[in-house]
């Protein structure tokens, strides 16, 4: 008897969810994927801010082929010379602000969340961490503590302790960050709120205070880096230099590859005291690695082209409809706000029949994302916006 992928998806494969998307893709090119059945779909999504120079991009399977040609995995991170590491560590800090000069690589965003909690306590020898209310840092244990949504949380009892959150640009309550405090993590546009930007005047006294107080202030980026909102770094918006920096997503092209950068003398912390202070088996893999490097020099060819502030104003421009009642975001990492959770999910599964993929978010399953590759040319992207304005009419 023969029995079909999707069976062997939900007899074999661990589920995430009761009712996945459960799309089965065969192919991926450029803007696009491709079902079992030949259907083709427009990534909106871009894998969630992954895919930032689309499926397949011709550079990314160079360099891919190219290290394979040469080796694997050869030893633990941190341990063997190797040129992939060591290329792309250089071109990641030459887009860095200020005098951050020393990356971590790890495999992935929860895993530079999970770093940079130990390089923060470790530095300063404080335990209380400040967060966000409804940000996302990633899903493992320690990411998880980050969370302010129990619904995601509270089943996974104890999780660490010391960690409060504040409310987003509220400046009153920025004393909470004090002299216990070890650092305060934030993301400049909160990925899993509905890509809401801080304001620039709250993110200049967050990190005053974090001056004053002695704490160390790490940026996430793993959804707004490698140039997704126009800048190379949200950070880049707002003139800030932070004390970390990470990173992950659309930084491999594809690959699974993530990392937190600090300034070398913070980033010793965790090299003596214990020694292999902090330690990963797959972090930096060669093949991740000059996928990434050939990521990081497409993303600043189409950020030398200014064409991501150009589409940001054609979404704006083409998305006014009495249905979408607002667009929030900065350059290709957007959301458009519907009326109801309801309303958000019809319109999405339409969306998905037309062939253009979308979906919601974490904290607001209000609004849709509108976050296609990088590299997405204007007759694709006036494409996908048909498709959204003809299913807004249906609404």
């Amino acid at each position: 008897m023969h029995i079909s992928q999707r069976q062997l998806f939900f007899s074999h494969v661990a589920q995430t969810s009761p009712e996945p998307l459960a799309l089965e893709i065969e192919k991926a090119e450029g803007v696009y994927l491709f079902g079992a059945d030949g259907k083709r779909y427009l990534d909106f999504i871009s894998g969630i801010s992954v895919s930032n120079v689309g499926h397949r991009h011709p550079k990314v399977l160079e360099a891919i082929h190219d290290q394979l040609n040469k080796h694997m995995h050869v030893m633990v991170y941190g341990e063997f010379i190797q040129s992939p590491q060591v290329k792309l560590a250089d071109a990641i800090s030459k887009t860095l602000p200020g005098n951050l000069d020393s990356i971590y690589f790890v495999n992935s965003g929860t895993e530079a969340t999970e770093g940079a909690i130990k390089l923060i306590k470790r530095a300063t020898g404080r335990k209380k961490i400040i967060a966000f209310k409804n940000s996302y840092h990633g899903s493992t244990n320690g990411a998880l503590s980050l969370m302010s949504d129990e619904y995601f949380s509270s089943a996974y009892l104890p999780l660490l302790p010391n960690i409060e959150f504040l409310n987003p640009n509220d400046e009153s309550e920025l004393s909470k960050i004090d002299h216990e405090t070890a650092g305060v993590f934030v993301e400049l546009i909160r990925g899993e709120a509905g890509a809401v930007a801080l304001e620039n005047s709250f993110v200049s006294k967050l990190k005053a205070q974090c001056e004053k107080a002695g704490a160390l202030l790490v940026v996430d980026e793993i959804q707004s880096g490698f140039g997704r909102t126009g800048k190379f770094w949200a950070c880049e918006h707002y003139d800030l230099i932070p004390d970390v920096i990470l990173m992950a997503k659309g930084m491999g092209g594809g690959m699974p590859i993530g990392a937190f950068a600090a300034k070398q003398s913070l980033m010793k912390e965790l090299s003596h005291n214990p020694v292999l202070g902090h330690i990963t088996t797959f972090g930096g893999h060669p093949v991740s690695c000059m996928a990434s490097l050939a990521t990081l020099q497409v993303v600043n060819e189409v950020l030398a082209s200014d064409k991501i502030q150009a589409f940001e104003i054609i979404i704006r421009a083409e998305l006014t409809h009495p249905k979408l009642k607002s667009i929030q975001g900065k350059g290709l990492l957007l959301s458009g706000e519907l009326n109801s959770k309801e309303e958000n999910f019809a319109f999405i599964k339409n969306c998905i029949q037309d062939g253009l993929i979308t979906d919601w978010f974490l904290f607001a399953d209000h609004r849709f994302r509108i976050a296609p590759p990088l590299t997405i040319t204007e007759e694709e992207l006036r494409d996908a916006l048909s498709i959204i304005k003809s299913n807004l009419d249906k609404l």
